[in-house]
């Protein structure tokens, strides 16, 4: 298992780091992590992207979800209602299933090759890869991405914060369910940014910046989602209220240019 991942994941992200860095300009270390975070996050946005939406519907559906509960109180009925629910509004709730199973070695991958960009292997790196002679470690020229930095676990931390806060939405449950919900979604907004930027201080800073550039991405990405969902939802009810937007007037189906 350990030869698989190495082969698959690790020594594919270890090799483009190295040509990335060998190619940008005083090769640069910190701006080849920033490089190939935003390429690796490209790369997973199929199967980044369709999970998401299918969250932010059932997000906007969760009042029909809570009178179905109501409604409907054998298991088995309230299962199907909801599954058709989510059929009508064209969600799928597994859909997050493969897009977690793929992304979890690879963004495991990722933390390995920034941990150990500093000291890198050249028996890792394939036979028409080479390493570059003088790779610029320090960020910006104040940040040593070899070693532990705060302020880029902070960075992290902080990073982490704003797409918590961006990511989590009031729920609409009543109950001992909307508690429990209200009372998890307190503490992954404050406490995973502390979480974060704790865990963040025991790597190299190549690791918060990588952390930081892929909360930024994620943060960017949710944005666009939700922006896009509420001008579709706008458009819909704007085509339930007016109808006739979409129908000819009566007594033009003869008139010239009129279709």
């Amino acid at each position: 298992m350990a030869g698989i991942f190495n082969e698959v994941f690790y020594r594919p992200l270890l090799n483009a780091l190295v040509v990335l860095t060998g190619v940008l300009p005083f090769h640069d270390l910190g701006l080849a992590v920033i490089l190939l975070t935003i390429l690796v996050r490209f790369l997973m946005f199929p199967f980044s992207h369709r999970p998401m939406v299918a969250q932010h519907k059932m997000k906007m559906i969760e009042p029909e979800l809570q009178k179905i509960r109501e409604r409907v109180k054998e298991r088995e009925a309230q299962a199907k209602e909801t599954m058709a629910l989510y059929k009508r509004h064209g969600i799928n709730p597994f859909a997050g299933i493969v897009s977690v199973i793929f992304q979890i070695p690879l963004f495991l991958a990722l933390y390995w090759v920034f941990s150990k960009s500093g000291a890198i292997d050249p028996q890792s790196l394939y036979s028409f890869v080479a390493l570059p002679d003088g790779i610029h470690t320090e960020f910006l020229g104040i940040f040593e991405l070899t070693e532990r930095s705060i302020v880029w676990a902070a960075f992290a931390g902080l990073s982490q914060f704003i797409h918590m806060k961006l990511t989590n939405h009031p729920t609409s449950a009543t109950g001992a369910k909307s508690d429990f919900g209200k009372a998890f979604s307190f503490q992954m907004t404050y406490g995973m940014p502390f979480i974060i930027f704790f865990v963040s201080l025991s790597f190299p800073a190549a690791v918060s910046v990588y952390w930081t550039v892929s909360n930024i991405f994620s943060t960017v990405h949710e944005g666009f989602v939700r922006r896009k969902l509420r001008t579709q939802n706008a458009h819909e009810a704007r085509d339930r209220e007016n109808p006739s937007n979409d129908q000819n007037p009566a007594g033009t189906a003869g008139m010239p240019g009129v279709h």
